[in-house]
């Protein structure tokens, strides 16, 4: 960050009074520019024994497969923006089943949530941002071709967790120290 949203000028790295971490903070308004994670919203859509995967058609990872997924907007639940996301790039409709999957990567400062859903139709399709749709059972995962650990990471989950047909919300913190 270079500049002020409020007024415009030079802003600076450092830890206001009071706080205890280096912010931006305006040279002149001494307005403090907080950056927070973004949380990125989605749904593990299922269908029977099969899950609905996309293969991306934009960067990051285009041509991976992905469950549908996205940052939220503002003025959202994270269950409104895992919907609308699942809408986005794979035209399904589902019905929420239960908050899953909790990722926490402080490393790129993200929060992935992920909860399971039910396709309340077969009318999916691929969305402006993926390739394809697909149902695909468990044998068929296109393992090696997945776009994101936190993605491998929930369907294995899923998989091991519905043998048991239990599927209690599973948290995990991606930590990668820096070199």
């Amino acid at each position: 960050m270079k500049f002020c949203s409020r007024c415009g000028e030079t802003v600076s790295q450092r830890i206001p009074e009071g706080d205890t971490k280096p912010r931006y903070v305006c040279d002149v308004c001494d307005r403090i520019h907080y950056q927070n994670p973004r949380i990125i919203a989605g749904c593990l859509p299922i269908h029977e024994d099969k899950v609905l995967l996309c293969k991306r058609a934009i960067n990051p990872r285009a041509g991976m497969w992905t469950i549908p997924a996205g940052f939220m907007e503002n003025n959202e639940t994270i269950s409104q923006g895992a919907l609308r996301e699942t809408a986005e790039e794979a035209n399904a409709n589902v019905e929420i089943l239960d908050l899953y999957t909790v990722f926490s990567l402080p490393h790129i400062s993200q929060v992935y949530m992920f909860f399971r859903a039910r396709l309340t139709d077969l009318n999916y399709t691929a969305g402006d941002e993926t390739i394809e749709a697909r149902l695909f059972d468990e044998s068929e995962i296109p393992w090696d071709e997945l776009a994101f650990p936190v993605i491998t990471q929930t369907l294995e989950y899923y998989f091991a967790d519905r043998k048991i047909d239990s599927f209690p919300v599973r948290t995990l913190d991606i930590v990668y120290e820096s070199r």
